[in-house]
């Protein structure tokens, strides 16, 4: 089952891909400190297992024909700088705008099926259009845009290719969801867009699977003591009845509690405490974590806030938890890791900052496994 990650960062989604059972060819990055964490990793056995490097190369000059009909899927996440509500949004006007790549590797590629995430910011209604235009691009990536021609222009093209019913049958049916990780069982309350394509010759019927965690599950468990009980420690005062009321509408009994970011740290040392993370690489004590306006910090007993890259020129910012005693600290890049749902042996950037920024634009492994596995399922099924 080949395949191919482009924008591959520090390898969030190819490891879920391969966990699912996808075999990366090439894992394809332009940045150099993410790829020598990819590099790093590979070299311990962790990605692409057929023993090659990660390509550090800029899209534009990857040529992608010499791959034609042999991947099963192409994946990636296009950098979200242009979409972001801390970015710019200029959107196709942006130069960091990395969908016209995509479109161009899914054209030359022809992969089975593809996968690309993005920051909710897409679905805004600033970009709707645009966000249209992505998809009907993605859905006849046959009908290409014309020298001189706008987006706008290329969008209409699109669209009257479509209602005039004379496809190539060399298109993909597209279809796209916005999903919140914590419900699928990362520690994290982390919103992304993902779009998902399936060639149209292969007349194979696909759908986003369901979610399998709550946070009406997590109040319910709370609620019953359960959740204190393990983590032994006392539960705070709570309204049961309000809250008993409240839940009852929400639950699915079939669904499990959200998964907090105090289940994902409680086996990991203090690392305030000296000696006591020695051994466990990238769990050291970062000084200097504040609380001040829009960072605040993540409750310990909810899945961590979004991860993110950099705030108002502050690596990890944002990337903060409250303790008991409701002070608050740094996540440790390993705390990080977890939350991204990556193994304790992966390796990230010796420096802090540039860890973390790596680590908050990372697809969760766990989300990008359980995407896989399904997809996986409905492609094997026609072959």
């Amino acid at each position: 089952m080949k395949s191919l990650e482009l924008f591959s960062g520090v390898g969030g989604m190819a490891l879920g891909l391969e966990a699912a059972g996808f075999k990366h060819l090439d894992l394809v990055e332009s940045d150099e400190f993410c790829v020598a964490t990819l590099n790093r990793n590979i070299r311990k056995g962790l990605l692409l297992s057929n023993g090659m490097a990660a390509s550090c190369v800029d899209i534009h000059d990857y040529d992608f024909r010499p791959l034609e009909d042999q991947l099963w899927l192409l994946s990636g996440g296009p950098p979200c700088q242009p979409f972001s509500l801390g970015g710019s949004h200029r959107a196709a006007l942006d130069p960091r705008n990395m969908f016209p790549q995509a479109l161009r590797a899914v054209r030359e590629a022809r992969p089975k099926a593809f996968l690309f995430e993005n920051v909710p910011g897409l679905l805004r209604p600033r970009f709707r259009n645009y966000f249209e235009y992505l998809r009907l691009c993605l859905s006849f990536p046959e009908i290409s845009e014309l020298v001189g021609e706008t987006w706008e222009e290329h969008h209409r093209r699109l669209e009257r290719y479509q209602t005039s019913s004379v496809g190539s049958g060399c298109g993909y049916r597209v279809i796209s969801q916005l999903i919140n990780v914590a419900d699928f069982g990362v520690p994290q309350r982390r919103s992304r867009v993902f779009l998902v394509g399936i060639r149209d010759d292969l007349k194979i019927g696909w759908s986003f699977p369901s979610p399998t965690h709550s946070h009406a599950a997590l109040n319910i468990h709370k609620l019953s003591g359960e959740y204190y009980d393990r983590h032994r420690i006392k539960p705070p005062e709570m309204d049961a009845n309000q809250l008993i009321r409240q839940e009852n509408k929400f639950l699915d009994p079939e669904l499990l509690p959200w998964v907090t970011l105090r289940d994902a740290l409680s086996d990991l040392p203090d690392p305030e405490m000296p000696g006591e993370n020695n051994h466990i690489e990238g769990h050291e004590f970062k000084p200097g974590a504040r609380i001040y306006k829009g960072h605040t910090g993540s409750d310990l007993d909810l899945p961590s806030k979004t991860l993110k890259a950099g705030v108002n020129g502050v690596p990890g910012g944002e990337n903060m938890l409250v303790k008991d005693c409701g002070s608050v600290r740094y996540l440790t890049i390993r705390e990080c890791a977890r939350v991204q749902t990556f193994p304790d042996n992966y390796s990230f950037h010796e420096i802090w900052s540039r860890a973390v920024r790596q680590l908050g634009n990372a697809v969760p492994m766990k989300i990008a496994t359980i995407l896989g596995m399904s997809l996986k399922k409905a492609l094997i099924s026609r072959t």
